[in-house]
């Protein structure tokens, strides 16, 4: 029942929200739901539930909630109420159709988390895709946010498909019950194919290598958005499905390096990607890459434990970070850090700290939840590859330069003086959701080193190494930070983009124009030739068939005429004529029976 009330609740109000659109009241309505979840979602982390409801003939669709998914429920839940309080700051968003849209798509993250089977995934993974793909359009008005959604929502829908194949190799192998559990029991191909759809509908959702790009057009989208999708939810999904099925990676042999490898390459290029950024949304997209890479290296080195850790480190920094962007978006009209953001923590002094203890997690530094998350995920990765740990170490160290740019800008002081004109003043819920996020950042870190230690966990010469190569990481980049990079392959996200539309895109729709045209003018013309053919036929029979078939049909009636008048003539009416006929034919039939008995 209660796992009922946590995911239906969301769902019922975000519905509600959709259809009536209220002008008034959307604001209240959605923070309430909100809050209320966050409670529900609480005591479900707390009593565990579990249930089954039956979906179609031997297939049931499960929910539960676990040591994993408990913490993933409170997480959704967390970010959805700051998300929207902060939205409550930004008029264009105090709309039904924002929080209907925000509430439907928290009940599928958290379907999404709590699913034990594939098909109740597959429900909330649609939901999921559709909802983002709406929300980053959300302003009607803006070309650019719309191609952006569709670019995202053809992306991960293409990878998606890998949870059908997933699902088809499921039932193909014998796991008629379909539960996620049952990916590690299947054996031979069937197994394999269905490890492959999921890692690749995963690396898609989470916007690792090749399909990053998605991600840095979804910063189109408001920014209370990007925190709930981008930072938390979304894109930590397709790591947390790994995670979830870690032991079918280990089981099928070669998914786990693959996973480990793809995740720990998109930690390190997507690094070097956000550190040369100046838009502070790209900044942070690209760092969300690199940052979930370590989530899949986890599940790729089975450290579930520490792929958690990192999982709600991350959406604590990371969803403060897009929230304060967005509220100097709001406030100051600018994403560029070179430009409208310099010295924007100044102007906002409160929630210029936040994003600073926000920044300094995301560097990894000490004591923040990052630094010991990272760690733990590096010390699974050297005790499966040296190779694994030395490229994430580096990768990590990348965060320290992004972060500490960000941080420079943000505290410089401004290029032009002040006009004398006050600052827009920022809502004192928002700053207060700010707050409160900055301690989450904080705290969760104190809280690895203390009664929640990862598994396994990392030694202190890994913690130290770490942490001062982070310090030094941001110290070097404060001393550069002004030299601003030329922008080159790796401002434009490694020309992934301009690469799946030259190789991807470009000769599918080739290939569809093609197809086209050999059926306009191949195999449009069987029909039409067929038709033409049988429109000529139709005309010889009515010209010609038409009379033969009358002389004939006239030709068998005067031959019947004929025999009628030659079957007459016998019958004269006089009985000695009669006599005389049977005569003859006895004795054709006497001398027939002699002829037979002879030739005996």
């Amino acid at each position: 029942m209660l796992l009922a009330v946590l995911i239906g609740l969301p769902a019922v109000a975000g519905a509600v929200l959709l259809l009536a659109h209220p002008a008034r009241g959307a604001t209240a309505a959605g923070v309430a739901t909100a809050a209320a979840t966050l409670a529900l979602a609480v005591a479900a982390a707390a009593t565990r539930p579990a249930s089954e409801v039956s979906l179609l003939a031997g297939i049931r669709a499960g929910f539960a909630v676990d040591g994993l998914s408990a913490v993933l429920v409170v997480l959704v839940a967390a970010v959805l109420l700051a998300a929207l309080v902060v939205a409550a700051a930004e008029p264009g968003l105090r709309t039904g159709r924002f929080h209907g849209l925000m509430l439907v798509f928290a009940a599928a993250m958290l379907v999404t988390v709590t699913a034990t089977t594939l098909p109740a995934l597959l429900m909330a993974w649609e939901v999921m895709g559709a909802t983002s793909w709406a929300l980053i359009g959300y302003r009607l008005d803006d070309r650019v946010a719309a191609r952006a959604g569709t670019v995202a929502f053809l992306t991960t829908r293409a990878a998606d498909l890998g949870l059908y194949v997933a699902a088809g190799a499921m039932l193909a192998g014998g796991a008629g019950a379909m539960a996620l559990t049952d990916l590690a029991g299947l054996d031979g191909v069937w197994g394999d194919v269905a490890v492959a759809g999921v890692v690749v509908a995963a690396l898609g959702k989470s916007a690792q290598l090749p399909f990053s790009f998605w991600l840095s057009g979804a910063m189109h989208g408001p920014s209370p958005t990007s925190a709930l999708l981008h930072s938390a939810t979304m894109v930590a999904a397709g790591g947390y499905l790994l995670l979830r099925t870690a032991p079918s990676l280990e089981a099928a042999g070669w998914a786990a390096p693959l996973v480990a490898w793809i995740g720990v390459a998109t930690a390190l290029l997507l690094g070097l990607v956000a550190a040369v950024q100046d838009d502070l949304k790209q900044l942070l997209a690209a760092s969300t890459c690199s940052q979930i890479g370590f989530i899949v290296l986890a599940a790729g080195t089975a450290a579930t434990q520490a792929g958690a850790l990192q999982t709600v480190a991350h959406a604590a920094a990371k969803s403060l970070l897009f929230l304060v962007a967005g509220l100097w978006l709001a406030t100051l009209g600018s994403r560029s850090l070179t430009g409208g953001l310099r010295g924007a923590a100044r102007r906002h002094p409160v929630v210029g700290a936040a994003f600073t203890v926000g920044a300094l997690a995301l560097a990894g530094l000490p004591p923040f939840g990052l630094w010991v998350g990272k760690d733990a995920v590096l010390a699974a990765a050297l005790g499966s590859s040296p190779a694994l740990y030395l490229v994430g170490l580096v990768a990590g160290w990348t965060a320290a330069f992004y972060s500490g740019r960000a941080l420079w800008f943000a505290w410089q002081p401004a290029d032009r003086p002040a006009t004398g004109a006050a600052p827009v003043r920022i809502p004192l819920p928002a700053v207060t959701t700010t707050v409160v996020l900055a301690l989450a950042a904080a705290g969760a870190g104190i809280l690895a080193l203390g009664p929640v230690r990862p598994d396994p966990a990392p030694q202190v010469w890994e913690l130290v190494l770490s942490g001062v190569l982070a310090g030094a990481g941001v110290l070097l980049v404060w001393r550069f930070a002004e030299r601003v990079p030329t922008p080159g392959l790796l401002d434009r996200w490694l020309g992934l983009e301009a690469f799946a539309l030259r190789y991807v895109v470009g000769p599918v729709v080739t290939l569809g124009a093609a197809l086209a045209v050999v059926d306009d003018r191949v195999l449009a013309r069987v029909p039409a030739a067929a038709a033409s053919a049988t429109s000529r036929l139709a005309a010889v029979v009515a010209g010609h068939g038409e009379r033969g078939v009358d002389r004939a049909v006239a030709g068998l009636a005067d031959g019947a005429r004929a025999l009628g008048r030659a079957a007459r003539r016998p019958q004269t009416g006089q009985i000695h004529q009669y006599y005389a006929q049977a005569s003859v034919g006895f004795a054709l039939l006497a001398a027939l029976a002699v002829l037979v008995i002879v030739v005996r």
